[in-house]
């Protein structure tokens, strides 16, 4: 497959949809309802995410010959898409948090919502 070096993908856009956006994406929304049920902060989410596209960088080398953060003359570009894989799957990783969090929240405090449990 001869890589088509568009912005947001290296070697095709369903490459790029398989692993990314479907894996990464269903990892990442793992990675930030496992941090909102543990309580966790912030920054752990952030790592977690950080791990989570270097094994994505890691499917797109192994899998579709693109670009990984080694040999040395790969690493710019291994680190324009691994900052691209990054975004979409904190983004994802956000969004699953503030679902879990939401979810809690309303879970646990639902009496300070107006006309909860009250039909008019």
């Amino acid at each position: 497959m001869t890589p088509d070096m568009a912005l947001l993908w290296e070697v095709s856009w369903v490459e790029f949809l398989v692993v990314t956006l479907v894996i990464g994406g269903a990892l990442a929304y793992a990675v930030g309802r496992a941090t909102a049920l543990g309580w966790s902060g912030w920054g752990l989410m952030v790592l977690y995410t950080l791990l989570l596209t270097v094994a994505i960088r890691f499917l797109h080398f192994s899998l579709f010959n693109g670009s990984f953060f080694l040999p040395v003359s790969t690493l710019p570009t291994a680190l324009h898409y691994g900052l691209v894989d990054f975004v979409i799957l904190f983004g994802v990783a956000v969004v699953g948090r503030l679902a879990t969090r939401s979810q809690q929240v309303s879970r646990q405090y639902g009496f300070l919502r107006p006309n909860a449990g009250h039909k008019a």
